[in-house]
């Protein structure tokens, strides 16, 4: 909790840290609330698409494009230690190196937590909204893809804490965490066999929130073998430690 609230009185003050937050969030809203209202054969979109109980995997899956800004958000407080020489100045104050990690980590579960209290809110309203069956059991039947959703918005911003770790330069690191997830991991998928390319990171992160309608998708295209989302909790998990483990040695061995 020390940590936590070292960070937070940093952050508190930090223009950017809120600009990309409520970035976050407003993209959130207009998403939901334009695709909501869209008017198909004469009926509301959405009355049939944000109904209990399937309006927790849809949430889920359009919140999961916007964790890509929460891993932007990291990025740029990790380097911006290394710009203004905060970490030297931390360890010089006690600190471990071990210990800037972990706070930079702890940061990303607040973030993970907070987004995904938005997330179930967002769900709570529209659902009320929208939904023919208010039951208890409609309403939690598949309220997991929440915590699923959790799970993949902490291991995105380990995995883009690495690269803040591993290049300290916002910009640079920015563009690497990019080109990573969308044509790195990708094109070395083309490479590989569903049966083991569905175990590389940025796969098993996906997996954590499926399309809605996938196998309806792969009735009528080559179908894509990607695990469940219950069967990616762990190598998520598994990911996450390995890249937080792998930050602190990334400072362990370099000059602050």
């Amino acid at each position: 909790m020390d940590l936590l609230r070292t960070e937070f009185r940093k952050i508190f003050p930090y223009r950017t840290f809120w600009a990309i937050l409520g970035i976050y969030i407003l993209l959130l809203l207009l998403v939901t609330s334009a695709s909501s209202s869209v008017v198909v054969n004469g009926e509301v979109y959405g009355k049939t698409m944000y109904q209990f109980p399937q309006i927790w995997s849809r949430l889920a899956y359009i919140g999961s494009f916007f964790n890509v800004l929460l891993g932007i958000l990291i990025i740029i407080l990790v380097t911006d230690e290394f710009t203004f020489r905060t970490f030297r100045q931390q360890v010089i104050d006690g600190l471990s190196r071990g210990e800037l990690v972990l706070a930079k980590f702890y940061v990303g579960l607040a973030l993970a937590t907070f987004c995904t209290l938005v997330l179930l809110v967002l769900g709570f309203v529209l659902g009320l909204l929208y939904s023919t069956d208010k039951s208890a059991s409609a309403i939690f039947s598949q309220l997991d893809a929440v915590p699923y959703f959790f799970v993949q918005a902490v291991a995105y911003m380990a995995l883009a804490m690495l690269f803040g770790f591993l290049i300290r330069k916002s910009g640079l690191a920015i563009i690497a965490f990019f080109v990573y997830t969308i044509l790195v991991e990708p094109l070395i998928h083309y490479s590989l066999p569903d049966t083991v390319d569905k175990f590389f990171p940025v796969k098993v992160f996906a997996s954590l929130t499926p399309r809605p309608g996938q196998a309806l998708i792969d009735q009528i295209t080559t179908p894509t073998e990607m695990l469940t989302p219950q069967w990616a909790v762990l190598p998520a998990l598994a990911y996450s430690a390995l890249l937080v483990s792998a930050a602190w040695l990334i400072l362990k061995l370099r000059d602050l």
